[in-house]
């Protein structure tokens, strides 16, 4: 394994991976999302990125045990101690993240828990009830006698890779090896690096595997019409999996057409509702604040599992000595946050300012330090919290913070957890699609659905031979 680094201070160069191998070049410069630094890729050769229709993708009858040995291999390999490759990721992520060292040395680490045979088969028998449907034509017969044949066929994906963690690079090459797609990652600017990493972990352990071949990881400008125009087509893919902000899902939904797919993991916004139970004693309530303190600081409040805004049952008083506990528990370092943040951006130091003068009605605790600010409002607040931001709303009752929630909202965070049945039908009769006991919004179970959808099962091209 050889790596390139660049010093600090020069352009960074950006590599492209095209189907097995690794491109370097100097023709187009970018800049990073955060912090605007150059980064120079190699000329994009369209024709090159993919499979023509005419052929099948190179690992479309590879059979999914093969597959799973081929990622279970990998991810051995993406130890970060271990893996040059990711060393280097990290070293250029650092020089385009907001995120500190220490958090993002963490994301590298946790993709362990999803590259294990285990999990990986896990995932499969729950999505497709095992990978018969995935490996060849499954024969069934209906109640009238009538039998026919049914495969998750392999699809044609084009991915736009989410830029807030390295790891969502690692478990979308894992996705896309699984339902055998032939695959263009378009690499986030906040991070062009990781994803060219763990296929370069990969080439190294097969360079000519089925899967390796059926990837290519390149950068572009996200709306640049001159290569989305063309690649964003049915005669070459069959679904864009988006994941972005609204402008960059908007930008994409305009490609949709008859034959071309978009699977979008939209802008979420996350809450939490906090139970008069947290209030049975000081002890209780200083957890319940630390509980929440740690799902809203999830890389630093970028990340849509993250809370913005918090429910609490009771009234202002109540309301106002849990935040300011939680105030007091923003401001630490954690596995995935950092004690001291970016600053809070102008657009919310702005309203806020405003607020501070509304006393009682409003109450703010905090400044704007990256340290962690609350707002106590009567009703949410119509800016947009972020950057270690909460804003903490009393309610009569945990039913009626369920009015809050909208299609918008993908994760709730609830104490004590027993009441999660109390409000989880209203919750997902307003559009949420995870409900989670407070402090438990990062660590999710294996094998659910993401986005209200099995993501797996939406990537195949369900495929029937019928002899009705």
């Amino acid at each position: 394994m050889t790596t390139t680094a660049a010093p600090p201070g020069a352009r960074i160069r950006v590599p492209h991976f095209v189907r097995g191998r690794l491109v370097y070049g100097e023709d187009t410069e970018y800049h990073s999302r955060d912090f605007g630094i150059p980064l120079v890729t190699p000329r994009l050769e369209l024709g090159e990125l993919f499979v023509p229709r005419t052929e099948p993708g190179p690992a479309f009858d590879v059979p999914v045990d093969e597959i799973i040995d081929f990622l279970v291999e990998t991810g051995k390999h993406l130890t970060l101690e271990k893996n040059p490759y990711l060393q280097e990721s990290l070293e250029m992520t650092l020089r385009v993240s907001a995120l500190p060292r220490r958090i993002i040395e963490n994301t590298f680490r946790r993709p362990g828990q999803f590259l294990t045979r285990e999990a990986l088969e896990y995932r499969i028998e729950r999505t497709f009830g095992g990978s018969a449907v995935l490996d060849g034509w499954a024969e069934h017969t209906d109640p009238a006698g009538r039998v026919s044949r049914v495969r998750a066929f392999p699809p044609r994906l084009v991915h736009m890779l989410a830029g807030n963690s390295p790891s969502a690079a690692m478990t979308s090459i894992a996705d896309a090896a699984l339902v055998k797609a032939v695959n263009v990652f378009k690499m986030p600017s906040a991070d062009p690096f990781t994803t060219v990493a763990v296929l370069r972990t990969m080439a190294d352990l097969a360079p000519d595997h089925p899967v390796l071949r059926s990837m290519s990881a390149v950068y572009w400008r996200g709306g640049d019409a001159a290569v989305e125009g063309v690649l964003y087509r049915s005669q070459y893919f069959d679904k864009l999996v988006a994941w972005g902000g609204g402008d960059a899902i908007a930008n994409a939904a305009k490609y949709v057409a008859p034959g071309f797919q978009l699977i979008a993991f939209d802008p979420k916004v996350s809450m939490s509702m906090i139970g008069r139970e947290a209030f049975a004693s000081g002890e209780t309530l200083r957890e319940v604040a630390e509980r929440a303190a740690t799902d809203a600081t999830v890389f630093n409040q970028d990340a849509c599992v993250a809370p913005r805004h918090i429910c609490v049952e009771g009234g202002v008083a109540e309301a106002d000595r849990f935040a300011a506990l939680l105030w007091e528990r923003l401001g630490v370092d954690r596995e995935f946050a950092s004690a001291a943040g970016p600053r809070t951006p102008s657009d919310v130091r702005e309203a806020v300012d405003g607020l501070r003068f509304l006393e009682p009605d409003y109450r703010v605790w905090g400044e704007y330090d990256g340290r962690g600010l609350v707002v106590r409002s009567p009703e949410p607040v119509d800016f947009h919290p972020t950057n270690k931001t909460v804003n903490v709303v009393p309610v009569d009752a945990l039913a009626d913070a369920a009015a809050f929630a909208t299609v918008a909202t993908q994760t709730v965070g609830v104490y004590p957890a027993h009441r999660k049945a109390e409000v989880r039908d209203r919750l997902a009769t307003a559009g949420v699609q995870r409900i989670v006991n407070l402090g438990g919004a990062l660590s999710g179970s294996i094998g659910n659905p993401h986005d209200a959808m099995y993501p797996l099962h939406r990537f195949v091209n369900w495929v029937v031979d019928d002899d009705a």
